[in-house]
């Protein structure tokens, strides 16, 4: 597409015809989306969802997704496991957990932890030893409630990701330690000197151990003596065979057969004769007397692990044996990926609807005077200019790669509070903060790039700053602010109103809009805004005023400017995962997390683009 053609498209022109088609387009695709997930969340209407809030401890709470299979009655009451994301993951990313073992009839409470999603903050330093990330509290609250009248209390278990794992297992711990301390004071109590305790006692002292069963997927670093020691429950594991982070294991790979972590695990159960090697999906010991041990080794990298059929069906299967439920669905019958694809149909619904919804803002007298000629495109470069292009379009790329580290690093200093995880109102988002640093450094190495070329090139080569569209008042960048309000609070009006209804929000695998924050994140906002504000600006500013040639076609200009953006993050994964697969181990060790966060920035980034330059079509400047 040319120029010419890119103004036809301009609101007044014959393609604006459009706009209605393409809005209701998104609309209809957010409907189709948000009713397909809820369709498979509720396993087709057998299944109830509700969200939940439990008030907790000191003033904290934890925010909740309640699957409830409508089979749950307090004449037929039904298991219930309490399913626990990992680091800075949602409630949500959990969702083919709690799809998959609600439709087998067991009732399902996903929690957002302690200072992720909607959750609170913990007031504790050592909130995964101390309260399991919430799992704790939650599973207090369950078994004590006569409110929950549909489950089996005999028969609570917990499942974990990563960090969530390691949550569970504390969990346990914990729960273990007080059945233990109870039967120490019955036993120290006898008067006779005697060490035999009643069935009564043994019963009291039991019914403090609220844990039956736990699944503990993609973490074994807590695999101790002395965190299992304590623990009275079944035990489930699966840990992927390319974990990134196996580095930190004790033999420094993710093979579980013979790695000490699954030995420890299994032979809490054989301590006269410990094994020396762990078969692979065998179930050791008694799941009645709450001493079964199993080890699964899912083939896969340590991020993708959750949304891993197999693993899914592992989890599915331990749970309903542990229960000694009869499921009438075999472990490998899953519908979870569908949801995935509708939320899917909704994030794209919803990006589709900001481009035709800010045309039709366009055409109110109150935002029609932001309507201005697209500028001339910048001419079409020399051999030295693409020269220069593309040595600018490689260094930016390499810097972008290599600030990443060491900006994440410096996340340490800058944010101390943040990176040892207290709460703070101080730029509180530990990972987000690495982002942050990154885009404000690429921001500002884009803008000096940017002034630098015209002076030292495009000046001399016919580039008039006309052609920018960077020439503003006052008074316009006002009404563009308004604008681009209008459009946020519509498109989060829109996100609320889906959650809602059908309590789901706009997302796919690692790239999501979540309804699912607390409302003091507005606030925080207010300290990231202005920072990420140097970065798209000066992105717009890259993809409009910078990059926009005469007689290039428009769809390979994005296209470039997509991969411009993206391409240094990509390095950053190329290196990572090359090193990985050649040596067995990451080249980024201590900062592995914020290298796997990149699986979902990346993606954004590489759209950023596209959007930079509709809405430049629509008023003719960059600062929408």
């Amino acid at each position: 597409m040319n120029t010419g053609q890119m103004e036809d498209m301009h609101p007044g022109k014959k393609k604006s015809a459009n706009v209605p088609i393409l809005l209701v387009i998104s609309l209809m695709l957010i409907l189709l989306g948000n009713l397909g997930a809820w369709f498979v969340k509720t396993a087709g209407g057998k299944v109830t969802l509700v969200g939940l809030k439990f008030p907790t401890e000191s003033g904290q709470w934890i925010v909740a997704d309640l699957f409830k299979p409508k089979i749950a009655t307090e004449k037929n009451p039904v298991p219930m496991v309490v399913v626990c994301p990992g680091f800075e993951r949602s409630k949500e990313t959990m969702d083919a957990y709690s799809i998959e073992l609600a439709r087998r009839g067991i009732a399902v409470i996903t929690i957002d932890p302690y200072g992720q999603g909607a959750s609170s903050s913990s007031l504790q330093r050592r909130s995964t030893t101390v309260e399991g990330n919430g799992v704790i509290p939650i599973v207090e609250y369950i078994s004590g409630t006569p409110n929950i009248n549909y489950i089996d209390k005999s028969k609570i278990g917990a499942v974990g990701y990563s960090s969530g794992g390691n949550a569970v297992l504390q969990s346990a711990a914990r729960f273990g330690e007080r059945e233990e301390k109870a039967l120490k004071k019955a036993k120290s109590a006898k008067s006779d000197g005697g060490t035999d305790i009643t069935d009564a006692e043994l019963a009291r002292a039991q019914a403090l151990n609220k844990i039956a069963a736990i699944y503990i997927g993609g973490y074994v670093l807590t695999l101790t003596d002395e965190v299992l020691a304590p623990v009275r429950a079944n035990i489930g594991m699966d840990y992927a065979y390319f974990d990134e982070g196996a580095f930190r294991n004790a033999q420094g790979h993710a093979r579980m057969q013979e790695a000490p972590e699954a030995l420890r695990l299994v032979n809490t159960i054989f301590p006269e004769k410990p094994l020396t090697s762990v078969k692979l999906g065998e179930m050791y010991g008694d799941l009645n007397a709450r001493t079964l041990r199993l080890v699964h080794n899912t083939r896969n990298i340590h991020p993708l692990l959750p949304y891993d059929r197999t693993h899914i069906e592992n989890v599915a299967n331990y749970f309903t044996t542990v229960f000694g439920m009869q499921p009438t669905l075999s472990g490998s019958s899953q519908i979870w990926p569908l949801k995935e694809f509708f939320t899917l149909l909704s994030l794209v619904g919803a990006f589709l609807f900001l481009v035709p919804f800010t045309s039709l803002l366009l055409r109110l007298p109150l935002f029609a005077s932001l309507v201005k000629p697209v500028p001339q495109a910048l001419p079409a470069p020399s051999r030295n200019g693409k020269i220069l292009f593309w040595v600018l379009f490689c260094g930016s790329a390499i810097a972008a790669c290599f600030l990443f580290i060491p900006l994440a690093k410096a996340t340490a200093v800058l944010f101390h509070q943040a990176s040892s995880r207290i709460p703070t109102w101080w730029f509180p988002q530990r990972i987000n903060n690495a982002i942050l640093l990154w885009a404000v450094a690429n921001g500002l190495i884009g803008l000096i790039t940017f002034f630098l070329t015209y002076k030292l090139h495009g000046k001399k080569n016919g580039v008039t700053p006309e052609m920018w569209g960077i020439k503003t008042t006052g008074k316009e960048l006002a009404l563009t602010f308004a604008l681009a309000m209008s459009v946020f609070v519509t498109f989060y009006a829109l996100l609320f109103a889906s959650y809602g209804v059908f309590h789901t929000d706009f997302r796919f695998v690692f790239v999501s809009a979540a309804a699912s924050f607390p409302n003091r994140m507005l606030l925080v906002a207010l300290e990231y805004l202005p920072a990420f504000f140097i970065f798209y600006l000066a992105n717009s500013i890259r993809v409009n005023s910078g990059s926009r040639f005469q007689g290039q076609k428009e769809w390979l200009n994005m296209l470039v400017n997509g991969f411009g953006n993206s391409v240094g993050l990509m390095m950053i994964l190329a290196i990572q995962y090359s090193v990985f697969a050649w040596t067995g181990t990451i080249y980024w060790k201590e900062e592995w997390l914020y290298v796997n966060l990149l699986l979902g920035v990346i993606p954004m980034m590489f759209v950023l683009p596209y959007f930079n330059r509709y809405f430049f079509r629509l008023t003719g400047k960059v600062y929408l």
